[in-house]
């Protein structure tokens, strides 16, 4: 069987290359593992000077994380779900807190655990290829692998905007907004590849500018007014009550986008990205998202998503509570309530 995930060295630099095409290179609990280990091996070998990740084949970089895994555990007692997530969110940060520099290519679809893997890395490539997302608020969950860190810190109200739709940003919004730190066109990047296993760590600069391509097709920016004024509400409620107080279109997509998501996962992802700013480090960002995830697998709105949108697709979930009015700030506050220390996540 192959592995689903490939950890190697070529010339000076650790390679991990996700190798699972049929399910878009979705992690699981072993892949996470697998990645984890090489990283903390490399960490010490001085014939290590960096670390690429990329994928293998298929269309995607990595479309997130082993849902339906997840939601059959989050139905029962939620064990192997917490224990991906712990896994999970150690690489998460490991891969932040990594002295060594990483390059991630971000080619295709990266979403979910894919934004987990690819954030962290210093330099982040997307190409023309790249679709990237946060969109778990329509399968009752939250853009948690760091998603509160990195979405907060994104200019302006984006981080509430992305939190909340799920909306796909293309290669060139990446580059805009700094989630990605280079833009190449996908032809080029065996090539690029090469060149930073034939060349030191130091020289990681010069052969992705050298390589870098200027993208004309940037999105995000045409609505950025739109984006700052609407989702600025302090409430999840106040801002429903803005778009739908606005007479535009773009409003008006934004609020039929809204009403399809859960009321109970809007919620949490708006807390958590207003909290993420203010978090004092990523360490505790992962901690927090750890109660956070292990709270929400099992509450209903996430099985009830992932059977509307994966298993049944019929795309007609039936939320509880049903409206955002219903989603108490009592039940917020118990979902994001610390974890007994026994139970809480660390660092690997």
């Amino acid at each position: 069987m192959t592995d689903d995930v490939l950890t190697f060295v070529e010339g000076r630099t650790g390679r991990i290359r996700l190798n699972r095409p049929k399910a878009i290179h979705a992690l699981n609990t072993a892949m996470c593992a697998k990645m984890l280990d090489a990283l903390l091996a490399w960490r010490s070998d001085t014939d290590v000077e960096a670390v690429l990740i990329d994928h293998a084949e298929g269309r995607g970089f990595c479309a997130g994380g082993d849902i339906r895994m997840i939601a059959e555990s989050g139905a029962g007692d939620g064990a192997a779900a917490r224990d991906f997530f712990r896994v999970e969110y150690q690489l998460n940060h490991a891969l932040f807190t990594y002295a060594k520099p990483i390059v991630a290519f971000m080619d295709g679809i990266t979403m979910g655990g894919g934004v987990g893997i690819s954030m962290p890395a210093k330099f982040r490539v997307a190409t023309e290829n790249t679709r990237f997302a946060m969109p778990e608020t329509g399968i009752g969950l939250f853009p948690d692998v760091g998603g509160g860190w990195y979405l907060s810190r994104l200019p302006g109200r984006i981080g509430e905007y992305l939190a909340l739709t799920g909306a796909r940003l293309n290669g060139a919004d990446c580059l805009k907004l700094g989630l990605a730190t280079h833009y190449m066109a996908s032809a080029k990047l065996d090539e690029a590849k090469q060149g930073l296993i034939e060349r030191p760590s130091s020289e990681i600069v010069s052969v992705l500018e050298g390589m870098a391509d200027v993208p004309d097709d940037d999105t995000i920016l045409e609505h950025r007014a739109d984006i700052d004024r609407l989702f600025a509400g302090d409430t999840l409620e106040e801002i429903i009550a803005a778009l739908a107080a606005d007479s535009g279109l773009w409003a008006k997509e934004q609020l039929a986008i809204l009403a399809t998501k859960s009321p109970q996962a809007m919620k949490v992802s708006l807390h958590l990205v207003r909290l993420g700013r203010h978090m004092p480090s990523f360490e505790d960002e992962m901690r927090q998202e750890f109660a956070v995830a292990s709270r929400v697998v099992q509450r209903p709105d996430f099985a009830e998503g992932v059977r509307a949108v994966i298993v049944d697709k019929d795309n007609e979930p039936r939320w509880q509570p049903a409206t955002i009015e219903g989603v108490t700030d009592h039940v917020i506050d118990q979902i994001f309530a610390p974890l007994p220390e026994d139970q809480a996540w660390a660092p690997a």
